[in-house]
């Protein structure tokens, strides 16, 4: 692989942890990976809740293995000493943190998760919290579902034991659409008037079939990531769009599902995005329709 593995430290012992890579067979059920930037204060509150539901879940369940991903983009605050403490707190098998170094941007941040986790499921989700945790279990069961559907329709010889959640390419997307009428009415009109014309620029670059691309709480199987993550190449502001137009692709099913999502201050989308937003879809439109990005089965 001609990327640098990221290095795992283990603040315990002090020791380096073999860097895993998506292409090996997963070890855990389930990897939370959290794209984390100058987050010190949102991301202790969020990452609580997170592990206080992760630990509820493994004690019921003997099968509900589960790691978080911390990937530090770069923060020039606390948020490293803060993901740290987790580590010590919960030990290097359960938390980790992948330090990029400098700022790449949230995609390229969730990239180098996705690729250097052992989930058959992996969930990205945002540092500040603004999608409760315990909603992964919708999309979890709606993935179950629709991988079950496939599978079944493949091939009806082969019995169920053999089916493995982290074998069948299946996304499942968390959806604000539903809160968009009561949106609409309390945010200031030309934040709605950007929202239309972000939508209108999603159609055209990526088709349709999705409501919410932007929401930051997306779960996919083991191999949707090995085909998705290894060809992504935007690196900041609509990675997820192209995410939907590689899902079309390689004809990934995906599953759109409401989320409760709370408005948390701090949103680090502004005004001065919208350009660089529209160039990236622009890029994204000319690199694969004329071919200069290749798409690497």
């Amino acid at each position: 692989h001609p990327e640098a593995h990221p290095i795992f430290e283990d603040p315990n012992s002090l020791k380096q942890v073999p860097c895993p890579y998506i292409y090996e067979p997963a070890e855990k059920y389930i990897s939370l990976i959290i794209p984390a930037f100058n987050e010190e204060h949102r991301l202790p509150g969020a990452l609580d809740e997170t592990m206080n539901y992760l630990q509820q879940r493994a004690a019921k369940d003997q099968s509900f293995t589960y790691e978080v991903v911390i990937v530090d983009d770069g923060s020039a605050d606390g948020t490293k000493r803060v993901a740290f403490d987790f580590v010590r707190k919960y030990t290097v098998d359960n938390v980790r943190v992948i330090l990029l170094g400098r700022n790449h941007g949230k995609g390229e941040a969730i990239r180098k998760g996705m690729l250097h986790s052992r989930g058959e499921l992996l969930l990205m989700l945002d540092a500040d919290g603004a999608t409760k945790v315990d909603d992964l279990e919708k999309l979890e069961n709606q993935i179950h579902a629709v991988a079950r559907k496939e599978h079944n329709f493949g091939d009806s010889a082969t019995s169920d034991s053999s089916l493995r959640i982290s074998d069948i390419p299946v996304v499942a997307f968390g959806s604000r659409a539903h809160l968009e009428e009561k949106a609409l009415a309390t945010r200031k009109w030309y934040r709605n008037f950007l929202m239309k014309g972000f939508h209108i620029v999603v159609l055209l670059a990526a088709g349709r079939g999705i409501r919410d691309t932007q929401c930051g709480f997306k779960m996919f199987t083991r191999a949707a990531v090995r085909k998705l993550f290894t060809n992504i190449r935007l690196k900041r502001w609509c990675f997820d769009v192209e995410l939907v137009y590689l899902c079309k692709w390689f004809r990934i099913p995906i599953i759109e599902i409401s989320v409760n999502w709370s408005e948390i201050p701090g949103s680090k989308v502004s005004l001065l995005s919208i350009p660089n937003m529209l160039w990236e879809m622009a890029l994204m439109s000319l690199g694969y329709r004329a071919g200069i990005w290749k798409i690497c089965n």
